[in-house]
């Protein structure tokens, strides 16, 4: 049976969402790395192997956490970027995975000569297309 979540806290001024788990998991996950693990189809891309690489997310926010049935939340953020539904199961993921994945994401930044701060001739967007 998947954790269900008992309580989800948006914490504006640190742009941290608090997730807690009836499994007993808390997780603390900054805005930056729930919109650069966003499950969006222009994020994740629509097949395996084709996540983009997103940059220049530090100072984005969510506006909005709303809830989407019994199964997931919406995030809204600063950027705009509005799409891909957080379930509880890719919540709990993340929280557990987060260690792993923005180590990942830092050596990509890295590798791609990109940072965290505005990408340079991304639009404004922040995605990074190869």
């Amino acid at each position: 049976m998947e954790p269900r979540p008992t309580a989800i806290t948006l914490h504006r001024a640190s742009r941290v969402l608090d997730v807690a788990f009836d499994d007993g998991c808390i997780f603390r996950l900054p805005a930056e790395y729930l919109r650069v693990e966003s499950p969006s189809a222009e994020v994740q891309g629509h097949g395996p192997g084709q996540k983009l690489l997103v940059a220049g997310k530090r100072d984005v926010a969510i506006d909005a956490v709303e809830p989407v049935g019994r199964y997931a939340v919406a995030l809204r953020f600063s950027d705009g970027h509005s799409t891909g539904l957080y379930t509880w199961a890719y919540l709990h993921q993340l929280g557990r995975e987060q260690a792993v994945r923005w180590a990942a994401y830092e050596t990509a930044l890295a590798a791609a000569g990109l940072g965290r701060d505005r990408a340079p001739g991304d639009g404004g967007s922040g995605i990074i297309r190869a």
